[in-house]
């Protein structure tokens, strides 16, 4: 009895350590799964705090923590489940779909920059502007959030595909509440920062208090500087979805003129060739992303926007 008592517990100390190095191994794909799809965190965490630039401090951190909600939602309740099916029986759907994303994330930056130059947004400008809907800016955030949420979970998928499909479950979703709780963490920092220059300028010391002072007049400009960024990271990613996808759906030839481009920037620039040769990349995608997003925002001018003039006008 008591033989068998020792040798139960051997069994259990056995899967008990082959369950944690299973653990640890899910944490290290997990990790370098994340590492691939780095430059779209920056992104994410760069678009983000535009949808709460102007806002009362009050409404900031709610807002945030509403939108982040919605991020893992989109990560583990839609996301996760669709490419996993999609990747193991209809793995040719995840690039088009991709692109359509990327097509979004185009549209939403080339239709703030038409606001931004057209002065329609002036022209608009109410008491409601000035304190935006929270349910409109929330659900706004969570749709672009859901683009960007698409291509970090692929581009992490694409990492972890030689694994079995209950290990990619289990590595993706540590992604997903790996990548939001940093992104929006970050993004919680940069809105309240201005909070803590404040308490800090309140301090005795005078360097303390001068540095509480510059984070108070700092911030506002770090925040508009966000927004461009945020913008700019939309056509940047929309575009570069577009283009790898039209690559991986055959048609070569676009991806073929940005990557000789890159090569290139890459070859004449010595030591600096690397960040030369990506910043030559990330134009071209914003360009592309540019052109893309001004054409469906004259398309949508053309027919959407125009019936909704149209009826309101009647």
């Amino acid at each position: 009895m008591a033989g068998g008592l020792v040798a139960l517990l051997d069994d259990v100390s056995v899967l008990a350590r082959a369950a944690a190095a299973s653990i640890d191994d899910i944490g290290a794909a997990a990790g370098r799964a994340s590492l691939k799809a780095a430059g779209v965190v920056v992104d994410d965490t760069a678009v983000t705090p535009q949808y709460v630039h102007g806002l009362n401090a009050d409404r900031e951190l709610p807002i945030i923590r509403k939108i982040a909600l919605g991020s893992l939602r989109n990560k583990l309740l839609i996301i996760l489940p669709a490419i996993l099916l999609l990747s193991q029986f209809l793995p040719f759907l995840l690039t088009p779909i991709l692109m359509v994303g990327g097509a979004y994330l185009c549209y939403e930056g080339a239709e703030k920059i038409w606001h931004r130059f057209s002065g329609h947004a002036e022209s608009h400008a109410t008491v409601e502007d000035a304190l935006p809907d929270e349910k409109t800016i929330v659900s706004g955030a969570v749709r672009t959030d859901f683009i960007l949420s698409a291509e970090i979970m692929v581009i992490s998928l694409n990492e972890v595909a030689g694994e079995g499909f209950w290990s990619r479950a289990a590595i993706l979703a540590v992604v997903a509440v790996g990548i939001t709780v940093l992104v929006y963490g970050v993004v919680g920092v940069i809105v309240k920062m201005d909070d803590v220059g404040l308490s800090l300028s309140q301090r005795a010391g005078k360097r303390v208090a001068a540095f509480g002072r510059a984070l108070v007049k700092g911030m506002p400009k770090l925040l508009s500087a966000l927004t461009v960024v945020g913008t700019a990271a939309m056509l940047w990613v929309g575009g570069h979805i577009i283009l790898v996808g039209t690559d991986e759906l055959g048609w070569h030839g676009l991806y073929d003129v940005v990557h000789h481009l890159e090569e290139a920037a890459h070859d004449a620039t010595g030591a600096l060739g690397g960040v030369v040769g990506w910043l030559v990349n990330t134009l071209a995608s914003a360009l592309l992303g540019l052109v893309v997003g001004a054409l469906v925002v004259l398309v949508m001018n053309l027919t959407v926007h125009r019936d909704e003039a149209g009826a309101g006008a009647h």
